[in-house]
């Protein structure tokens, strides 16, 4: 039981161990500004997980990249705009509503109305009516029970 517990801890502990020690700005304020950004944005590999949480190498890098361009003062959107322009709209976790993202952004709403057209359909097929037994086929059924 104990092994469990240490194994749900490290599971749920795990995305704080993402970001590396030597890795951490020594200016609290620069540091919320990069842990913020970081929060944005979508580690590549995991795809799943933003780059904050990440422990992929690539994300361990972009971590680096915007805690470098903040320590040479670019702003959060100048510092985003790069990053989009390097990596596409995929690297924002909420990527922006736009012609380019348009399916991104209506594929669930989509999927949600078609599911809820094919139950409805489903339920508006009625069974075939069944035709009742002559007498002859009632006496071969007792017959046979």
């Amino acid at each position: 039981m104990r092994w469990r517990l240490a194994l749900l801890a490290l599971v749920v502990a795990a995305p704080a161990f993402a970001v590396q020690p030597g890795e951490l700005l020594s200016d609290p304020t620069l540091e919320a500004r990069a842990r913020s950004l970081s929060a944005q944005l979508r580690c590549l590999v995991c795809q799943n997980e933003s780059i904050d949480e990440s422990d992929a190498t690539l994300a361990k890098d972009i971590r680096l990249l915007i805690r470098e361009r903040i320590v040479k003062g670019e702003n959060n959107e100048a510092i985003r705009d790069f990053l989009v322009s390097r990596y596409g709209d995929f690297i924002l976790l909420k990527p922006p509503f736009k012609a380019s993202t348009l399916l991104l952004w209506l594929s669930a709403p989509l999927t949600l109305l078609l599911g809820a057209y094919a139950i409805y359909a489903a339920s508006r097929r009625r069974p075939a009516p069944v035709a009742a037994l002559s007498e002859e086929e009632e006496r071969r059924l007792r017959e046979i029970v």
